[in-house]
């Protein structure tokens, strides 16, 4: 009975001792999982996870890096054909356009005058230079003045860009009888220095209006003999050809024309 007994208590301390290997075994497993990456063929499985993460980050930073240059070019192609159909129109315009002033026919004539040094001009003295011209009379009282203060603005501002060639302003007088070399002399010093004033018989000043299409009358004289011209005021841009481009009415600004004239040198294609 007593080694039954020893026997039965033997049994009972092994089933408590394979219990307490049990739990001590069972906490490893969970303490290695925790600890350590389950291995898989030798290597740890979560270095393939790290590895597909890194290898599809790389590929997704290729693919976006491909869309942006596919954009890049794609951009790029379509702003070089917008600048070559956008070009072609505007050298387009520009043909129509010269071709309408040759229809016009204005100022395509010829001058011979005085200018303010007592020297003979024609007007193919001036071919080849950017010419602004303005028609009026030195005793104006004040448009006359004014225009020509804002024509010499924009003369002096186009001075200022090194890249253009110099304009060549011109004063041409309405008023012959009283405007001769010495009025004209003593007229353009209140103006921009490269100012020509220009004069001549009441026949040739006439012509020279008319291919311009200036029109010019003189008002009745006061007690003093003096008068009022009445007359075109227009500031004409004629082109290195000798063919009239533009033209720019009192609204027009010194800064406006300048821009305007800026944009004819740039756009300009000889004839």
């Amino acid at each position: 009975m007593l080694a039954l007994r020893c026997i039965m208590g033997d049994l009972q301390g092994g089933r408590g001792l394979l219990r307490s290997l049990g739990r001590t075994f069972a906490s490893s497993v969970v303490l290695s999982l925790g600890q350590r990456p389950a291995q898989v063929g030798g290597r740890p499985q979560a270095r393939f996870l790290s590895g597909d993460r890194d290898t599809a980050a790389a590929a997704a930073k290729l693919k976006l890096r491909t869309r942006l240059l596919v954009t890049v070019l794609f951009g790029g192609s379509l702003l070089g054909v917008w600048w070559y159909v956008h070009a072609e129109r505007e050298q387009k315009l520009r043909r129509q356009r010269v071709e309408q002033l040759r229809q016009v026919a204005l100022g395509q004539g010829t001058f011979s005058l005085v200018d303010h040094t007592g020297r003979r001009r024609t007007k193919r003295d001036f071919l080849g230079s950017w010419v602004l011209l303005y028609f009026g009379f030195t005793h104006c009282p004040d448009i006359c003045p004014d225009e020509l203060d804002k024509l010499s603005v924009a003369v002096a501002a186009l001075d200022r860009n090194a890249s253009l060639p110099p304009v060549q302003p011109l004063f041409i007088t309405v008023d012959p009888e009283r405007d001769d070399v010495a009025a004209l002399a003593r007229y353009v010093k209140d103006f921009h220095p490269r100012l020509i004033g220009l004069t001549g018989t009441a026949e040739e000043v006439k012509h020279a209006g008319r291919d311009y299409r200036v029109y010019a009358s003189p008002g009745p004289k006061d007690e003093d003999g003096d008068y009022i011209v009445d007359h075109t005021i227009l500031i004409y841009l004629i082109s290195p050809d000798g063919l009239f481009l533009d033209y720019y009415n009192r609204m027009k600004s010194a800064e406006q024309i300048a821009d305007s004239v800026r944009k004819h040198m740039e756009s300009y294609v000889t004839l």
